[in-house]
């Protein structure tokens, strides 16, 4: 049960914020919506707005925000339609959803890093008889330097304690206490693990502002690679076996529970991404594709109708249908390896 209520939750924090970016961005440009769904299907509840109508579908996947004059052909002399308005306003509405992703993926990924805390520089303790603790490091000591080389956080600090390759290799230490610069030459001790280290440990912070700092950074790093991954499948002869969808992702989900609430964080980031990325990708019945048409036309004119283009976005929007039944199948398959 507790997955179904999961699933629901990440379906419902992938698919509302997109579609919201997109009802948001419409209105700021002054293009009339007229309705605004949650999910798929025939309507479980509607509500009329003044202009809008707000409705929830009975199938919880997907969503659409529907504006006058974005799929007719005529859109008449309404300047409130999506086809009147300029080049650069249809393109914000059309990114918008994406950013709106990202930016929720920023949110989770903020969360993470403030709940799990940052390493610091500075010693929390030296372990009692250790190289460290012999040597006159304390707790409260910032740690500024290892060698000459200046370390800005603990992965630095890491980074040239690993540089150790023997065991009477030694290192010297320089850190700030109370405004004093300290340095001390420390000889490493080798760990069970075949690591030399000098028995500290690193005090946790748990600041908003580098918690926000370092959200922003995984949300780059995550969507680079998430970038290249997306390239490396139109390399591989099974891309199809690398790819999940809905079925995937609840036994993603359900893997989830035991792990915590951090890692389904990370889940809604990793995935949030996924669907930013994947909505810009330039192929028909996507907001790529949709921004691909409005760009040609700003570039030739209207050479292309807009008879056409509805025409190749349903093409492709069945093409979609059909990859989201073979993905589904082999999600399916997996599910009785």
């Amino acid at each position: 049960m507790l997955t179904v209520i999961l699933v629901i939750v990440l379906f419902v924090a992938l698919i509302f914020p997109h579609e919201l970016g997109h009802f948001l961005m419409a209105r700021a440009c002054r293009v009339q919506v007229n309705e605004f769904a949650l999910g798929m299907g025939p309507a479980i509840f509607k509500k009329q707005g003044k202009e809008t109508l707000y409705s929830i579908r009975a199938v919880p996947i997907g969503g659409f925000t529907a504006m006058e004059g974005e799929d007719t052909e005529e859109a008449g002399d309404n300047p409130r339609a999506f086809n009147n308005k300029k080049w650069w306003q249809k393109i914000l509405i059309l990114i918008a959803g994406a950013a709106m992703n990202v930016f929720i993926a920023f949110i989770a990924l903020t969360v993470f890093c403030g709940v799990s805390g940052q390493a610091t520089r500075t010693i929390e303790s030296a372990v009692d008889g250790g190289p460290a603790a012999e040597a006159g490091l304390r707790a409260g000591d910032e740690i500024v330097a290892i060698n000459g080389n200046r370390v800005k956080d603990w992965n630095n600090v890491s980074s040239e304690l690993a540089k150790v390759s023997s065991a009477d290799e030694s290192v010297e230490v320089t850190v700030d206490r109370d405004g004093e610069m300290l340095n001390f030459t420390i000889v490493p001790e080798r760990s069970d693990d075949n690591r030399y280290v000098i028995g500290i440990t690193s005090h946790v912070s748990h600041n908003v502002f580098i918690a926000v700092k370092n959200g922003a950074q995984s949300t780059v790093n995550l969507f680079r690679l998430l970038f290249k991954s997306i390239g490396d499948l139109f390399k591989t002869d099974n891309a199809l076996d690398q790819v999940s969808g809905p079925v995937g992702i609840v036994k993603i989900v359900d893997e989830s529970v035991q792990y915590g609430a951090m890692y389904y964080l990370y889940i809604v980031a990793l995935i949030s991404l996924n669907l930013a990325m994947i909505n810009l990708l330039p192929l028909p019945a996507l907001d790529g594709g949709r921004i691909i048409f409005v760009v040609i036309r700003l570039v030739t004119g209207k050479a292309i109708s807009d008879k056409v283009e509805r025409r190749v976005h349903a093409a492709g929007m069945i093409f979609l249908l059909l990859l989201a039944i073979v993905v589904t199948f082999n999600d399916v398959l997996r599910l009785f390896k």
